[in-house]
């Protein structure tokens, strides 16, 4: 067919979602740009091809923590959903997904409820009750109302979750191991931690089974599972892990990415706790650093790692360090 055809970029579309299903983003993203280019030189800019190009390059730049790149792209792939297929159609009802994933990546919560909601509801009337498409949005509504603190309406999500993909995707699937996960952080959140325990490591295992020990969703496993021994007050436990997710984020995702700013402020907060200050205050220092260049100095992370920086100094002066 030649170098310049449709399906020669489909090829690259979906050996770049390999790539990024991988964590191997470098690798990613110049076939992701190569079929995006030939789909719309071949199709025309309007074209759904190019829209679907489009998507997994903004997705790409979400995992990735590109924000301001990746909104851009969500927003002309709604817009050509909205042309192209109307606003009852599936794929419309991903991009408003997608969209409200990237505002809630951000910090924008008042932006993605709504999106959130109306994609699940598209996707009820759609795809019928039990599809997977469903499952998703429920887990990012729950994801949702897990940071607003909302936790019995979000728990409630996280379980229909679950076991719809259990019974949709087998109860070994990556996406059950993320619902599992998401439980659990739940329950550590509400100091349910004998619920917590079991639930991240059946999630660590999926995660070590299907996706490998250098993806960053299992680096991100072990964070939540350093967290809850840290709450725990098991130390020697959970450093071990802060350091490896540390580590592995690092040499996936790079140093500025968003989860590494979360990795070092979970290390500093554990020496923290363990009287360490001199250890704690330059990962602080770092992860507000890092955070206010790459999600802005109002992030609600950002003002997180601002506030736990400032207390820190506060402890330091009453121990007179």
């Amino acid at each position: 067919m030649g170098e310049n055809h449709p399906h020669v970029a489909g090829s690259f579309n979906n050996l770049a979602a390999i790539y990024c299903s991988q964590g191997r983003y470098e690798e990613a993203e110049p076939l992701y740009i190569q079929a995006l280019e030939l789909a719309k030189q071949q199709l025309g800019e309007n074209h759904l091809h190019v829209a679907m190009s489009l998507n997994n390059l903004a997705e790409l730049y979400r995992s990735q923590g590109k924000y301001e790149v990746a909104e851009s792209l969500y927003l002309q792939v709604l817009e050509l959903h909205k042309q192209q297929l109307g606003e009852n159609h599936p794929d419309f009802a991903m991009s408003l997904n997608n969209l409200a994933l990237l505002y809630y990546s951000q910090g924008r919560y008042e932006a993605a409820e709504p999106l959130y909601i109306q994609a699940l509801e598209l996707y009820k009337q759609l795809l019928g009750e039990n599809h997977p498409h469903v499952a998703m949005s429920l887990n990012n509504l729950a994801e949702l109302y897990r940071s607003h603190g909302k936790y019995e309406a979000a728990e409630s999500l996280y379980l229909q979750a679950l076991e719809l993909r259990k019974r949709l995707l087998g109860e070994n699937h990556p996406h059950v191991a993320q619902s599992l996960n998401n439980l659990a952080a739940i329950y550590c959140s509400q100091g349910r931690y004998e619920e917590t325990e079991p639930l991240y490591l059946q999630a660590l295992e999926l995660y070590k089974q299907h996706l490998g020990e250098n993806h960053p969703d299992y680096a991100l496993s072990l964070n939540n599972l350093a967290t809850l021994y840290h709450s725990q007050e098991k130390y020697e436990k959970a450093e071990p892990l802060y350091l490896q997710a540390l580590e592995s984020h690092k040499q996936q995702l790079g140093e500025n990415h968003p989860h590494v700013t979360t990795n070092l402020n979970n290390l500093a907060e554990l020496y923290r706790s363990q009287g360490k200050y001199e250890a704690a205050e330059p990962l602080y220092i770092q992860a507000l650093e890092i955070a206010e260049r790459v999600l802005g100095v109002n992030h609600p992370n950002t003002v997180t790692f601002r506030g736990n920086l400032e207390y820190l100094r506060a402890q330091q002066q009453e121990s007179g360090e």
